[in-house]
């Protein structure tokens, strides 16, 4: 695993826009003492344009109970992790996830409770503070495990012989069918035609391809987003809690992938769960969330 470790290591430490690490900095010193490392990650990772974008960070923390002053939201996050916040700095908008180093470990490891984690993390981010030198390697060893992690999930559902980028656009296919999502189908294809070299890099390095191929992958996937998409519930339901205008960046984000035109009342933005509850059915039937 030396190999994917540095490559991991190599494609953590690529230098971000200097925005990007202040916002970071400025998630951290939010939650004190409890934060260990501020991971950067998603779309806007392509971007060179971020104005009039909503970036994407993970917050790793020590605990929750140091993490926060109010102990409803230390529950919320031990319960149906992460808790997720909306964040402004110097002009950008940015939302981020909190998860302890232990559920981080977790969640990108093979007995994760979702697959979500995993997915985020076998694909490209960026490790824009930590709060020191053995925090930033237990975040190179913790996302090591996501690639391998994933395409072992997913060539477990093979019966055959599969090429490297056939596998993780699989890969992707799977893990977006255990979320709720607005994004069209081929985006999961997309996501490896956008670098293809690093994806078979990836591939190789993870030392899955050598593995012998499951008999059960199938009815576990199929479990797999079965609960996913029930966790995907929970989460949207506490992130209208913690989440600052929650309600108009989710209708922002099917807008932007499902090409459809929500326009919220004031009512649904002061009832942003009553008003999921209300749209979801509408959005299921449409086909703009799946």
């Amino acid at each position: 695993m030396s190999e994917l470790r540095d490559l991991v290591a190599g494609e953590l430490t690529v230098p971000v826009e200097s925005r990007v690490g202040e916002i970071a900095e400025a998630i951290a010193a939010k939650h004190g003492g409890a934060s260990k490392a501020v991971l950067f990650y998603g779309s806007c990772l392509r971007e060179k344009q971020l104005d009039g974008l909503m970036l994407d960070f993970y917050l790793i923390v020590s605990d929750y109970r140091e993490a926060y002053d109010r102990k409803w939201l230390v529950t919320a996050n031990r319960l149906i992790p992460p808790n997720v916040f909306y964040f402004e700095a110097d002009g950008l908008a940015a939302k981020y996830a909190v998860l302890s180093e232990e559920d981080f470990a977790h969640e990108c490891s093979p007995e994760a409770w979702t697959v979500s984690t995993v997915a985020r993390f076998a694909q490209p981010s960026r490790l824009v503070w930590s709060a020191d030198a053995p925090a930033r390697e237990r975040i190179i060893d913790i996302v090591c495990n996501a690639t391998p992690t994933l395409l072992g999930w997913t060539l477990s559902s093979v019966f055959r012989d599969i090429l490297p980028l056939d596998l993780w656009k699989r890969a992707f296919q799977m893990t977006f069918g255990a979320e709720l999502r607005a994004e069209r189908i081929d985006r999961s294809a997309k996501i490896v035609d956008a670098d293809p070299e690093r994806y078979e890099r990836f591939a190789n390095a993870s030392g899955v391809l050598a593995g012998s191929l499951g008999r059960h992958g199938q009815r576990w996937w199929r479990s797999k987003q079965r609960k996913g998409k029930i966790y995907s519930l929970a989460r949207l339901a506490k992130a209208s809690l913690t989440f600052t205008g929650g309600a108009d960046y989710i209708a922002w984000k099917i807008n932007r992938h499902a090409g459809t035109q929500i326009r919220l009342t004031p009512w649904q933005r002061r009832h942003p769960l009553l008003a999921g509850i209300t749209l979801l059915p509408k959005l299921l039937r449409s086909g703009a969330v799946r």
